[in-house]
C-alpha cells in the first residue's frame, strides 16, 4: 500500500554523513504522514537512518538490502517546531 504523497530519494554514491543530512533535510519539507523512500549505497546507512527515525520521531517502515546498498521507507513522523 502506498501513499499519494511518497517520493524517491537518490542518495547513491553519497558517504556518510551526507545521506542523513539530506534526509532530515528532505523530511522537513514534508507533511506529517507522508512517505519517503532512500535509496543509498553508504554501508553506514543501515545504522544512521535507523538511529535519525528514532531520533527524530519518524517510522522506518521497511528497511532492503539492494544491490548496491540500501533502500529505507520512512513516514515523517509529527516533529515539534522550534
Amino acid at each position: 500500500m502506498t501513499s499519494p504523497h511518497e517520493s524517491l530519494y537518490d542518495l547513491r554514491g553519497l558517504k556518510c554523513p551526507l545521506p542523513v543530512l539530506k534526509t532530515r533535510r528532505r523530511l522537513k519539507t514534508m507533511m506529517t504522514g507522508d512517505c519517503l523512500t532512500i535509496d543509498t549505497s553508504d554501508p553506514l546507512a543501515a545504522i544512521d537512518i535507523p538511529h535519525l527515525c528514532n531520533q527524530d520521531g519518524h517510522t522506518l517502515l521497511s528497511t532492503e538490502k539492494t544491490v548496491n546498498g540500501h533502500r529505507f521507507v520512512i513516514r515523517k513522523g509529527q516533529t515539534a517546531e522550534i
